[in-house]
């Protein structure tokens, strides 16, 4: 008897075959995902295409600046005149573009950000403005005040800030929850303030809301437009 105790080889089926069946399976899936009409793919869509948009500016922003947050909005008045509330501020690592100067510094050089009006005492201002996490405190917001000098002592040791519109230095105040603020060490530093864009800074101090709204005018665009594709029709 001929073939008697062989078995019988199934042929292998060809990978790529199975790899282009799969590829041209996913693109006409994507492709009827991008085209259809429904109005919850819509919504899906327009949802992907901001987390997109947002992801590559963010990204865009973190290469440009050195640390994160790049942006920074302003919600108390602690540093008025110069800053205000609502306004946006971009942030630097606290070396890039220049090392880091204290008002100590900035009146021998001249140097000054921020400056284009008195403090509260009457006093130009000079030196850059910090951003900084309050004794390293993740909990708490970061404070955004003025780097005034660096001070070297035998307990502590890093940068009195105050503010342009306070009364005395953050050092000769505390915060609920923490304390007393302690003078601050370079790694507190998230970094310096660059420049300001007025009002901006409203939409991060109102985020959720602003979400809601911004859902809100993507599904109304998207039946607006299903609706006029139907009257077309």
């Amino acid at each position: 008897m001929k073939n008697m105790g062989k078995t019988r080889k199934n042929k292998p089926k060809n990978n790529k075959n199975i790899t282009e069946e799969e590829n041209k399976s996913l693109r006409g899936t994507l492709d009827s995902f991008l085209k259809s009409d429904d109005p919850v793919r819509g919504t899906i869509r327009d949802i992907l295409w901001v987390v997109v948009v947002v992801g590559v500016i963010a990204a865009g922003l973190y290469l440009f600046s050195g640390t994160w947050p790049a942006v920074v909005a302003v919600e108390s008045e602690s540093m008025v005149p110069n800053m205000n509330v609502g306004d946006l501020i971009f942030v630097v690592e606290e070396d890039r573009f220049g090392d880091l100067q204290t008002w100590k510094d900035g009146v021998l050089t001249g140097y000054g950000k921020f400056n284009g009006m008195p403090d509260l005492q009457g006093r130009t201002v000079y030196g850059d403005v910090i951003i900084y996490k309050p004794n390293g405190d993740e909990s708490v917001h970061p404070i955004i005040h003025r780097a005034v000098e660096l001070y070297e002592g035998n307990t502590s040791s890093g940068y009195i800030t105050k503010g342009d519109n306070n009364q005395i230095a953050d050092q000769l105040s505390g915060i609920s929850g923490i304390g007393h603020i302690m003078p601050v060490k370079k790694e507190w530093i998230v970094g310096k303030a660059l420049f300001s864009v007025p009002f901006i800074g409203y939409a991060p101090l109102h985020i959720v809301e602003f979400a809601i709204i911004l859902i809100l005018i993507m599904v109304v665009h998207e039946l607006y437009i299903r609706s006029d594709r139907r009257e077309n029709k």
